[in-house]
């Protein structure tokens, strides 16, 4: 019996190993230069939502103010959660996609936990209901708006968007 078949297969085995991309490629990400496309963003903006595990720990309660926290700094997309006690009024908003994480929220119509809204321009953000609110939301580039109040986070020490905790 010969066993060129067997090395045959560990042949092409090694060589399509060989051929995976390495890094964020692997894990289905594009590379950094690669725009992404808002369909892109919103799958990503559902994962993330699906792994609770990776943002619940920042979530942070003021029932003075709303606040808006970096989950995510990637070299083609930012991802945060915005915060909104009861009673908010609000706040201006930039993101490509959002959905809703728990609790009411509106942007004119209301806001479907599970859902991902794509957005074209900026838009208002507004606590619709009696407890808080907690969207993620995700965008292409950094946000345009700066809020009136910025709290370095402790876990990053990234210049720019990443490692920002905001507040209105």
């Amino acid at each position: 019996m010969s066993a060129a078949p067997e090395i045959a297969l560990l042949a092409s085995a090694a060589s399509f190993a060989a051929r995976q991309p390495a890094g964020n490629e692997a894990a289905g990400n594009e590379p950094a230069s690669t725009p992404l496309t808002l369909g892109t963003l919103a799958r990503r903006l559902r994962m993330l939502a699906a792994a609770p595990e990776r943002w619940w720990g920042l979530v942070r309660f003021d029932p003075a103010r709303s606040v808006l926290i970096e989950v995510e700094d990637q070299p083609a997309y930012g991802a945060w959660l915005l915060i909104l006690p009861p009673g908010d009024a609000g706040r201006p908003c930039d993101c490509d996609v959002a959905t809703l994480i728990a609790g009411e929220a509106a942007e004119g119509a209301a806001l479907r936990p599970g859902r991902v809204r794509v957005h074209g321009q900026p838009h208002w953000l507004r606590g619709h209901g009696a407890g808080y609110s907690i969207s993620l939301h995700a965008r292409t580039v950094p946000a345009r708006t700066v809020p009136a109040q910025t709290v370095p986070a402790p876990h990053s020490a990234r210049p720019g968007f990443a490692g920002w905790i905001l507040s209105s």
